[in-house]
């Protein structure tokens, strides 16, 4: 899987044992696998947009064989043998995505569109998949997003402090945890822009020479406009109650395309778009999250954390509260959606739910995802996963994960070859 910034295949493998919030993760490794250029356009032309149905079915096939590749790059790099791992948790490239819903032939139809397609990826692998997580959350009523709340509950709750994780991807998101609560007192949504109108920005005004603000150098050097930052943060969006969930349907090209007529200067314009990022993930913590609960720590990850100057900014905008990465919790801020669909994959193959309902709104905890079968047995019945967004021996295999970097969630060395990617 890749995120909505559309810059690569993510993969982690862990091991994993015990079972729901009490599971004991150990991260083997992680690795990015970036987009041929030609995929990543082929993406970006499609996404959101009304494709042809033929250019779906070729990409979808596509992409299962770039998965099972990535998965058999990661595992090489970290010499695992490849029938050690047990199952693939998949979540794929999503194209659409309308959790809130539409009118459409007569009736009211939220829906999603993920693809990479399992077969192929299992026949390449010899190893079981589970794939498509978001479509049960949304047939229960949910918003099929966001699903990470479920590792952030099992890795960062606290019993005496508040604590927000922010993942800045492509898309912005939070999951807020109250200290010493059950998942009944999450608060988790989609806070709007991360690096996706960043990014646009970087790549139409370089005409695709540059795809994003590496160290956030151009926004460093411009000014932000307040006038258009007030406007752009006076966006309903911002004032919607979660659950809610954004992505490149509010905040792609046509977003982009306005602010490129405005008359800025290339640096003020993405300093101004860095600082939108920033002010609307505070805006959320202080608008939905404050009122309900302490916060004493945000903890970030995603490849939004390697953008100094929109770090810089979020420290600022959260004024007293401290915000650091997920390392200093012993979680790696380029693995944590990879490990969490490896995570989600596992407890699907134990028939556990892994949505939380509080984050997306769903009716009730349902078990995530479909099973394609392998028709080999070479695997058998241990517990290994891996997800691309990760790659968990113990139980599954997920594409997510943006680093080569392991996480520190277990005692077990990791293997020299495992190192961050630089975004």
């Amino acid at each position: 899987m890749s995120g909505t910034s559309l810059d690569g295949i993510d993969v982690a493998i862990i091991d994993i044992t015990g079972s729901g919030f009490r599971a004991k993760i150990n991260v083997l490794t992680s690795h990015s696998v970036p987009y041929p250029r030609k995929i990543r356009e082929a993406l970006l032309a499609m996404s959101g947009t009304n494709a042809f149905p033929g250019e779906i079915s070729r990409l979808n096939f596509l992409l299962g064989e770039l998965y099972a590749e990535a998965l058999e790059e990661t595992a090489e790099r970290a010499d695992i043998p490849l029938d050690s791992i047990k199952l693939i948790g998949c979540h794929g490239q999503t194209i659409f995505h309308e959790g809130q819903g539409s009118q459409y032939l007569g009736k009211k139809v939220a829906s999603t569109f993920q693809i990479g397609e399992s077969s192929v990826i299992s026949e390449r692998t010899g190893i079981n998949v589970i794939s498509n997580f978001r479509e049960g959350d949304m047939a229960a009523g949910g918003k099929g997003a966001p699903l990470v709340p479920y590792l952030d509950y099992m890795l960062i709750r606290h019993r005496g402090r508040g604590r927000v994780a922010v993942n800045i991807g492509g898309i912005a998101n939070l999951t807020a945890i109250p200290p010493n609560t059950s998942t009944d007192r999450v608060i988790a949504f989609d806070t709007g822009p991360g690096n996706m109108v960043i990014d646009q920005l970087v790549s139409r005004i370089t005409q695709g020479g540059q795809t994003f603000d590496r160290d956030g150098v151009i926004a460093a050097s411009g000014e932000i406009d307040p006038k258009l930052l007030a406007k752009l943060l006076r966006d309903k969006y911002f004032r919607a109650k979660p659950p809610k969930t954004a992505g490149r349907e509010q905040y792609g090209p046509e977003f982009v395309s306005k602010l490129l007529d405005t008359e800025l200067s290339s640096e003020d314009l993405i300093a101004t778009a860095t600082a939108l990022t920033a002010e609307s993930i505070a805006l959320a913590v202080r608008n939905f999250v404050l009122p309900e609960m302490r916060v004493d720590e945000i903890f970030v990850s995603g490849g939004g954390t390697h953008n100094p100057t929109l770090m810089r900014m979020l420290r600022k905008a959260m004024n007293s509260i401290p915000v650091m990465e997920t390392t200093e919790v012993g979680l790696d801020v380029d693995a944590k959606e990879a490990i969490a669909f490896a995570v989600m994959a596992y407890e699907t193959a134990h028939s556990r739910p892994s949505n939380v309902p509080m984050a997306t709104g769903a009716k009730r905890p349902v078990v995530l995802g479909k099973l394609t079968q392998n028709g080999t047995t070479r695997n058998g019945s241990s517990e290994n996963a891996s997800s691309m967004n990760g790659s968990a021996r113990n139980g599954t295999a997920t594409h997510k994960a943006k680093a080569t970097r392991s996480t520190k969630l277990t005692r077990t060395a990791i293997p020299t070859k495992a190192k961050a990617a630089a975004r």
